[in-house]
């Protein structure tokens, strides 16, 4: 099962730069990486990233995350979070999230 991570340019940059990322400000505020679900992608982007240009959508095989835990959050769905760093080579695929004028535009996630 895929799992997907959203990073802003810069985000996305450093973690291509360092190979690794402790993840958003959010992150590092919460104590982990949050990722979403395709499902739950929609209404991550319209909470935390409504209007936002220049972000970059990275799918992440959650079977192969041993530190990843399933954790209840917006109305007790249980959401991913990664408990130890980010590093590139978890990204299975990464590619731009382009803004329309619909919103973000999520294209196949596959």
């Amino acid at each position: 099962m895929l799992v997907y991570k959203i990073f802003r340019t810069s985000e996305f940059q450093a973690l291509q730069q360092q190979g690794r990322s402790d993840g958003a400000p959010v992150d590092l505020a919460d104590g982990y990486v949050h990722l979403s679900t395709a499902a739950q992608l929609p209404e991550t982007l319209a909470r935390h990233f409504a209007g936002e240009a220049g972000l970059h959508l990275l799918a992440l095989d959650a079977g192969a995350l041993p530190e990843l835990r399933w954790e209840p959050s917006r109305g007790g769905d249980l959401f991913p979070h990664l408990y130890r760093e980010l590093r590139m080579a978890d990204v299975i695929w990464s590619r731009p999230l382009p803004l329309g004028p619909a919103g973000h535009d999520l294209g196949e996630l596959s």
